[in-house]
């Protein structure tokens, strides 16, 4: 392919600022004279709010404004938080109960923000904000997912927000009727918390009739509408930025409560207004991730192949609808529903259920992680019951290389994948298992196999845009409609640029996060970025090309037509004049042709990419602890095209962690009462360095024809594959030993449990 790069492992350039400390997060941003936001919370999960008292707080010494709900409102704003809300499978609509930024009537989970409190101090803030005190009359509360218990909004009695399904349910059920073999398995995806190394924050500053608005997100196009539509002003009058951000992963997408309220402060009191939440406040109130329980049933014939596939699951939204939080396990889980595997009778039915506990939204990889993992628990069970290979059932039922472009039974268009070659690639790199479960047996330990074939689908905005500007002095500006959270976009976005025209690397800048530079932005999520933001660079460029090709071409004394470049300079027979683009900008300046110093394109991908892989892990078990470890792990990854093999390898190293963190630690656990029990990194265990081993990565492309180059993304595929591949070698380890249900997190206390209970049961 003509137009692709060097596919070089270019290190971060970002990352020598990172490193020593010159990182601009949302805290070294403060502007002068800001004033600082705390937010009052709800200490209850259920309750009916009967006196406010603010008096004490309004007397306090550095304290210029306390703002509850009936402020907001009488600041003409609409405080009702937007979520995307689905058709049941009646054809209704779902539940779509008011979530308002601060508590009405009734508070419905601990952490709710009840009032916000802007004082000259953070520390004046807070103490204001312990002065008052939220009157509440509490409710009984509601935990588990399922219809019932105390109702938790008017709209929805049995607590029930919707009831959605995809496929044909009758053949379906008619395909397992004539199955010659079923297989079913329930399987517990557990709530985790997202837990950004940087917590959410914000700050806000009217100006001249303009809103400036600064926070650490994922872009900020779609948040300057929110606050468009919320605050009712203009978007020509809001300005949004983004400094540095330490991570994000799917849950700084969404706009919260707390944005719009400080944003309504700095109008109101004229002056800037900064927050950041703390680490305890942050595991309340940001959107927690997954939380469903599922039944997985796969038919087969006599040959076992798969003929159908059914899934039916409840899903736990938390005390409101987020923004996207019922189309998390309802869409976005469909997109992948059947993975890799050629099966075109399928039927996917999904509940949601209100329940006293923080909102659960987009976690790295959004519904797909959840669907690969349902699925390839299920396909690992089926291999056991059927007595059949497990490598060998995946490759029976793989979508074959000459099906594609393939149209799955819920309505996707994989363009191309060789799943077979990939799986093999990871079975020889995996090899000597056998051997090793041997010699660990001999030492009393236990060491189980699991594999994970996933596919995801890129998601997100399928349109973007790019800028570039030649400065004076000579460098290049390449403005960009993404978003870094961490990722390296810096990087291999001006290597990217590099690689096309010949610029050298350290002479190009990445501009990033301010809504004022470009019209428009798809920001980060889905593992959109890289393909459709480098897309819109490379249209960028031709636009550029094209530009200075005439003005060149007067220059040279050529036709239009002869003027060619070559990824580094312009170039025409007859002509001895071969000037690169920073020297094509340089004549243009000196010729005031300032139109060509700055060039724009908007492109729009029709159809999406299909990363996919295999993941092999080996776990041991110590059976007299239950201590659980992962001591091999092996990634054969179908990304398509690379343009920075390094930074695509972190970004699948950084996934694995995840995955294994949620699949051998990390668990959200409340009390009867409601209280989250794991609000803070004491009590919330995230897996450690020396818990993540080192993972073998190998690269297989298959460039992708959804895309001019070719590419798959990659930045969720990490977490996507490994949490069943986990979670499959803790149930290999286990199997033998008597336990047939093994549901994450493996912790030592559980995997100790099971190992004991199958001992007693045998007994």
């Amino acid at each position: 392919m003509e137009k692709f790069g060097k596919s070089q492992p270019v290190k971060r350039t970002e990352d020598q600022r990172f490193l020593t400390g010159q990182g601009q997060y949302m805290d070294d941003v403060l502007p002068h004279g800001a004033l600082h936001a705390v937010f009052v919370r709800s200490q209850v999960a259920h309750g009916v709010i009967g006196a406010l008292d603010l008096d004490d707080a309004r007397a306090a010494e550095g304290v210029r404004l306390i703002m509850t709900l009936d402020d907001l409102k009488a600041a003409g704003i609409d405080t009702c938080m937007n979520a995307a809300i689905l058709n049941n499978r009646d054809g209704s609509k779902a539940a779509a109960p008011d979530r308002h930024m601060l508590a009405a009537d009734r508070i419905r989970f601990v952490g709710e923000p009840v009032a916000v409190v802007i004082a000259d101090t953070a520390l004046q803030a807070r103490d204001a904000a312990e002065l008052i005190w939220v009157e509440t009359s509490d409710l009984p509360v509601k935990l588990d997912v399922c219809a019932g218990g105390e109702t938790l909004h008017a709209e929805t009695p049995d607590n029930r927000a919707f009831d959605w399904a995809l496929g044909d349910e009758a053949a379906t059920i008619a395909a397992f009727q004539q199955a010659a073999h079923t297989v079913a398995l329930n399987v517990e995806d557990n709530r985790v918390i997202n837990t950004s190394i940087e917590p959410r924050g914000c700050q806000a500053h009217w100006v001249d009739g303009r809103l400036h608005f600064s926070y650490g997100g994922q872009g900020v196009w779609a948040m300057r509408g929110q606050l468009a539509q919320k605050l009712r002003l203009n978007p020509e009058d809001i300005r949004v930025t983004t400094p540095d951000v330490g991570g994000g992963f799917g849950m700084k997408v969404m706009p919260y409560p707390e944005y719009f309220c400080v944003a309504v402060a700095a109008m109101k009191l004229g002056q800037p207004v900064h927050w950041m939440s703390d680490r305890s406040e942050a595991m309340l109130s940001d959107h927690h991730g997954r939380d469903l329980s599922s039944l997985a049933e796969l038919a087969f014939d006599n040959d076992h192949r798969i003929t159908a596939y059914r899934v039916h699951s409840k899903v736990n939204l938390g005390a409101y609808n987020s923004h996207f939080g019922q189309a998390i396990q309802t869409n976005l889980f469909s997109k992948v529903l059947m993975g890799a595997y050629d099966v075109q009778t399928t039927y996917l039915r999904v509940e949601g259920f209100f329940t006293n506990t923080t909102q659960v939204d987009a976690y790295r990889g959004a519904g797909r992680p959840e669907a690969i993992y349902v699925l390839e628990r299920a396909i690992d069970r089926a291999a056991r019951e059927l007595g059949v290979d497990p490598w060998e059932l995946r490759r029976k039922n793989f979508i074959r290389p000459e099906a594609f472009p393939y149209k799955t039974a819920t309505g996707e268009t994989y363009d191309v994948g060789d799943f077979d070659m990939v799986l093999s690639q990871s079975q020889r790199q995996s090899s000597g298992f056998a051997a090793r479960k041997i010699a660990d047996a001999e030492h009393g330990l236990f060491r189980g196999q699991g594999i994970c074939y996933y596919i995801e689908s890129i998601l997100g905005d399928p349109s973007e845009n790019a800028k570039i500007e030649f400065v004076e002095d000579g460098t290049l500006k390449l403005f960009v409609g993404t978003q870094s959270n961490g990722q390296g976009h810096e990087t291999v976005y001006a290597q990217f640029l590099s690689d096309q025209t010949g610029v050298p690397l350290d002479c190009i800048t990445v501009v990033q996060g301010d809504s004022d530079q470009l019209p428009n932005g798809g920001g980060t999520g889905g593992s959109r970025s890289v393909t459709v933001q480098s897309t819109a660079t490379l249209a960028t460029i031709d636009v550029m090309v094209a530009a200075f090709t005439p003005y060149l071409a007067d220059k040279m004394g050529v036709e239009e037509s002869d003027v060619r470049f070559d990824f580094e300079t312009f170039r025409a027979p007859g002509s001895n004049l071969t000037p690169t683009l920073t020297e094509a900008a340089d004549m243009a300046r000196a010729d005031g042709r300032v139109d060509l110093l700055q060039h724009q394109a908007s492109i729009s991908l029709d159809d999406r990419s299909y990363p996919n892989g295999a993941h092999v892990v080996e776990i041991v078990i110590d059976p007299c602890t239950g201590e659980t470890w992962v001591d091999r792990y092996t990634v054969v990854d179908d990304f398509g095209n690379l343009i920075n093999p390094m930074l695509a390898e972190g970004q699948v190293h950084g996934g694995v962690a995840q995955g294994i963190g949620q699949a051998l630690s990390e668990h959200v656990v409340h009390d009867a009462q409601g209280q989250l029990l794991t609000a803070s990194l004491m009590d919330y265990a995230l897996p450690r360095a020396a818990e993540i081993p080192m993972i073998k990565f190998t690269s297989a492309p298959v460039p992708s024809t959804s895309n001019p180059l070719g590419m798959k993304g990659c930045g969720e595929a990490g977490t996507v594959g490994a949490l069943a591949a986990v979670a499959n070698a803790v149930q290999d380890a286990l199997w033998d030993h008597g336990v047939r249900q093994a549901d994450m997190p493996f912790t030592p206390h559980k995997v100790w449990e099971l190992l004991n209970d199958a001992t007693v049961a045998a007994e």
